[in-house]
């Protein structure tokens, strides 16, 4: 029985044997359009609509939007790639192991251990996303990677030299900019301990670690890029869009009351999305807003933006950022206002 069933599961299959290969002739005859297919055209067309596209740019607030998006993607490429290569390194290369020697076993000590991190890595907001999800992809308590996500763009080195410099001769701003972020990134790691649920976090699929690290890791950084990276560009365009449509005479009007420009700069921090490592000289040039005010525009940058929205949503889904987002926005502005009129 068994010999004539395996000499017709031969037959059967010997003519199959050819058609796989018949498919590979499709490519070469150019029936598929890929995404090099895609930019090739858009080249071409770039290029034959060239004087039509350049007259159409020309136009003052088109002028101003095309400034504002590529300015915020200037400033924040490079920290969202040196984030993803360190997410990717934290992913592959750090054993599950190493986060549970350093890191207290207790979460509500591991929440400010995290916290404190954030001072010896040099990188802005768009950097610490993607970290924090290979972070609680290696086993890290979300509240603790949460701590460091918040923590990290605002107390590290390079943020708190640029707010010197912004702000000579005002240690206190320094100071007072330090304190106010470490403690709603402390805070928001122990409010996710109380009150988060692990539901609400559903991270992206990462392709299989399988062959060698090195593959895994090439992997895990085009992953990265390519999730992270289209939501930064769609942050920078709303907030761009947001830049030319809001008039600057209304900030000179809300300067005047004390609790409406706190407001009216924490809202403007959002909409603005600056890095963390350039949003110093912006307020300091808001000259007419008092230091309190300038305190809270500092602390809410880096931790709530148009971009960070849109990128915290890629990584650790929608659930997640319609409450930790708004949530933060709140401890962020009431932390600063208080640290703000004790240190200032």
């Amino acid at each position: 029985m068994t010999a004539p069933e395996d000499v017709t599961d031969r037959r059967e299959s010997a003519p199959a044997g050819p058609e796989p290969a018949a498919p590979p002739p499709a490519p070469a005859g150019g029936r598929r359009f890929g995404s090099v297919e895609l930019l090739a055209v858009l080249l071409v067309l770039l290029v034959i609509l060239r004087n039509p596209l350049a007259a159409l740019v020309s136009a003052p607030r088109l002028q101003t939007w095309t400034t504002v998006f590529v300015s915020v993607l200037v400033q924040a490429v490079p920290f969202l790639v040196f984030g993803v290569v360190l997410s990717a390194v934290i992913a592959v290369f750090v054993p599950r192991s190493f986060w549970a020697r350093a890191l207290p076993r207790h979460p509500a000590l591991a929440v400010p251990a995290a916290g404190l991190a954030g001072v010896v890595l040099p990188g802005c907001e768009c950097g610490s996303v993607p970290i924090a999800g290979s972070l609680i992809r290696r086993g890290v308590t979300p509240a603790a990677a949460l701590a460091f996500l918040l923590a990290a763009p605002a107390i590290n080195p390079i943020v708190l030299t640029a707010t010197a410099v912004a702000f000579p001769g005002r240690p206190e701003m320094v100071v007072a900019r330090g304190v106010a972020s470490l403690a709603v990134a402390v805070a928001m790691g122990w409010l996710w301990l109380r009150l988060g649920r692990s539901e609400w976090i559903k991270l992206p699929a990462r392709p299989a670690e399988d062959g060698s690290r090195l593959q895994a890791f090439v992997a895990a950084c085009r992953h990265d890029v390519m999730h992270a990276g289209g939501f930064l560009v769609l942050g920078a365009a709303a907030a761009a869009t947001i830049n030319v449509v809001v008039p600057e005479s209304w900030l000179q009007t809300l300067a005047d009351n004390e609790v409406l420009s706190i407001i009216a700069l924490a809202v403007l921090a959002v909409l603005l999305s600056i890095c963390s490592e350039a949003d110093a000289f912006v307020a300091a040039s808001l000259s007419q807003f008092s230091l309190t005010s300038r305190l809270v525009f500092l602390v809410v940058g880096p931790m709530v933006d148009l971009k960070l929205i849109a990128m915290q949503a890629g990584v650790f889904g929608r659930r997640f950022t319609v409450r930790f987002a708004p949530a933060t926005f709140v401890a962020a502005v009431l932390v600063g206002a208080g640290v703000g009129a004790v240190l200032l």
